[in-house]
């Protein structure tokens, strides 16, 4: 897909991966909507991309994820590109994972995107297509210990995005995954539990992405359609 006057919605907009995706689809002339729970930086990044438009959402909440599609369209009249950023991580061995906070990892990571991928499907239909990119984890591809919970979920969008793919492919609305890897946020200070060092493996420093490395690879997904992208 070519983003160019294309009317693309990101959520989990206001830091970090999400604020360097819209960023990089503006400058590629899309149409944007910017969806985060924090008002005050999301109108920050609106203010920075003149003409995008800015939403309170938590998307856990149904309200609010059909307030942002019904927003889009009013505005803009099709979503032509929506991408699943918003999520949240949760450290901790699984013995000692507390459930309650495993099922609102669930509710944001997996439920999230799926609910948003409900309401954004009928209106691609009828427009003739679009894509869906969500973004999983590299963590989705291997078993870190500490990490399983919030794997899990990954795992979980990984199954609901290929399935999706497969499913759409006659309606030409094309679901892909990103799955980044260690990157430079503040994902770890905003995860759930005590953080674990990762910052090697056997000695060897891990590789730390830029959040616009990854919004690079995004934009190269978007236009390849690929099924899947990973870093670097």
């Amino acid at each position: 897909m070519e983003v160019k006057n294309k009317v693309a919605i990101v959520t989990g907009a206001s830091e970090g991966i999400g604020k360097a995706i819209a960023e990089a689809l503006y400058s590629q002339g899309a149409k944007l909507i910017v969806a985060a729970r924090s008002d005050e930086k999301i109108q920050a990044i609106v203010k920075k991309l003149p003409g995008s438009q800015g939403v309170h959402v938590d998307m856990r909440q149904e309200k609010d994820v059909q307030s942002l599609i019904e927003m889009a369209m009013k505005t803009f009249g099709r979503i032509d590109l929506l991408v699943n950023n918003a999520g949240q991580g949760l450290y901790g061995s699984l013995e000692t994972i507390n459930l309650n906070d495993y099922q609102g990892l669930f509710e944001l990571n997996v439920q999230g995107p799926l609910r948003a991928m409900q309401l954004v499907i009928p209106q691609m239909r009828k427009q003739g297509g679009g894509m869906i990119v969500n973004v999983s984890s590299m963590v989705s591809k291997n078993a870190y210990p500490f990490l399983g919970a919030y794997a899990s979920t990954k795992y979980a969008l990984n199954a609901l995005s290929l399935t999706a793919r497969a499913e759409l492919a006659k309606d030409l609305i094309v679901v892909s995954l990103l799955h980044p890897r260690m990157t430079a946020t503040r994902f770890g200070e905003n995860s759930l539990g005590s953080r674990p060092d990762f910052t090697s493996r056997g000695g060897t420093p891990l590789p730390v992405d830029t959040p616009e490395m990854v919004a690079q690879k995004l934009l190269g997904l978007v236009a390849s359609e690929a099924a899947e992208a990973t870093m670097p």
